[in-house]
């Protein structure tokens, strides 16, 4: 039986860490390539010209891809990185202006702060924050150009020393402000990761953990580049990861969305059958519970399809629609599996959430007022490609035509494309 309410799985926010490790784990292997090259002497000279001009190339690409998709943290985050390249492997390398410590100092205090409020900023708002935050970018950029002027020598030493510098009385040993400000980067980018366990948070996280190592950890310019071209590479593999699950990924309920149905149906062989499930009265339901209320009932109706047996692969179709495929299977095949989730779904009741109910289940139940509760129940029809024939749109849209006649038959029931030949009939009703 499915349980009640929203089930395990990606449509779950409970405390499953699964979604986090599956999140980090590209940006885990990257830092660790990036790591072999400084201890594989061959390598490292091989790469070094390359390496030298990825962090400026990565962020061009990038800064393509984010805009294309809107991915504006992403974007920011990669021109940080560069310019950070630029300003302490380049503009403040050894043999540069007498006070470049000082002004690697000021960098890398602003790094992390930066990265942090881009983790917490949000993709919406389009061009006008990427204006705003582009003036942020560009003030920041302005203040350390001036500051490298050999004019401004003497006031960039003097502003280190008495208010930045580890030695000077204001901050604890081993503190500092870098290392307090990389911790505190840390600590809010961390907290916004297990909030919101996706790529470019991930990202975020492991480019923040590359510009530690490459500034805080290591003076040599060209471990310092190496490290940031990882990060930078990280980034544009969470964009990647980002555009992908926009066009795959239903952000909703966490299923397959259309088009990956769609590049699953014309894989197939010749022997799978395709179901179509409809939530029933869902209308009537968002207009007595309100639209969030309809979206934690998709939930629960997704998940409850990803507990189907037999193979059974399901997708957010649209709205309130899912389809399910059965690679290898008859319609007659599928028919008992699906029976299966329908009736599990009209045998748990849904208990509507108040609005300042958590979307987690506590671990202590906390008193509330009365719940209420709905019955929810869904219509399938079900076709597969020996009677619809072989071609996925015929599967389909034969599919499609049994589950009207389930609509048309009275709803919370199963009914096959074979010219409605067999029927099951909802128990107790």
């Amino acid at each position: 039986r499915i349980a009640p309410g929203i089930a395990r799985g990606p449509v779950s926010r409970g405390l499953t860490l699964k979604p986090h490790l599956v999140a980090l784990a590209p940006g885990a292997v990257l830092l660790m390539v990036a790591s072999v090259l400084l201890v594989l002497p061959g390598l490292r000279e091989a790469t070094a010209p390359l390496i030298s001009v990825a962090v400026y190339a990565l962020a061009l690409a990038g800064a393509l891809l984010g805009l294309r998709f809107r991915s504006v943290r992403l974007v920011l985050a990669l021109v940080v990185l560069a310019l950070v390249d630029l300003v302490t492997t380049r503009w403040t390398a050894p043999g540069g202006p007498a006070h470049a410590a000082a002004i690697r100092g000021i960098v890398a205090l602003l790094v992390p702060l930066n990265l942090a409020a881009l983790a917490w900023t949000s993709d919406r708002g389009g061009w006008p924050r990427l204006r705003t935050w582009s003036l942020v970018l560009a003030a920041q950029a302005g203040g350390v150009v001036l500051l490298l002027l050999p004019d401004s020598a003497e006031a960039a030493r003097a502003l280190w020393q008495a208010f930045l510098a580890p030695g000077a009385g204001r901050w604890p040993a081993p503190g500092g402000p870098v290392p307090i400000a990389f911790g505190l980067a840390f600590v809010l980018v961390v907290v916004r990761f297990f909030l919101r366990p996706r790529q470019a948070e991930s990202g975020l996280l492991w480019a923040l953990v590359a510009a530690f190592v490459a500034l805080a950890l290591s003076r040599a310019p060209f471990v310092a580049t190496l490290y940031l071209a990882a990060g930078g590479l990280i980034l544009v593999v969470a964009l990647i990861e980002t555009s992908y699950a926009m066009a795959y990924r239903d952000e909703l309920t966490g299923l397959p969305a259309r088009r990956a149905l769609n590049d699953l149906l014309g894989s197939l062989g010749p022997r799978y059958a395709v179901a179509m499930v409809d939530v029933d009265h869902f209308k009537k339901f968002n207009d007595a519970y309100g639209h969030q209320a309809g979206d934690q009932l998709l939930r629960k109706v997704a998940a409850s399809l990803m507990e189907v047996a037999g193979g059974g692969r399901p997708f957010r179709y649209g709205g309130e629609e899912f389809a399910v495929v059965f690679p290898g299977l008859s319609s007659e095949e599928a028919a008992p599996h699906l029976e299966q989730v329908r009736e599990a779904i009209a045998a748990s009741p849904f208990t509507v959430r108040g609005r300042g109910r958590p979307r987690a289940r506590p671990e202590e139940p906390t008193p509330s007022g009365p719940r209420k509760q709905a019955k929810v129940t869904v219509s399938i029809g079900v076709a597969d490609a020996a009677t619809a024939g072989p071609a996925p749109a015929a599967v389909v849209k034969a599919a499609d035509e049994a589950l009207y006649r389930a609509k048309r038959g009275g709803r919370n029931r199963l009914v096959t494309a074979e010219a409605g030949a067999r029927r099951t009939e909802p128990r107790g009703r």
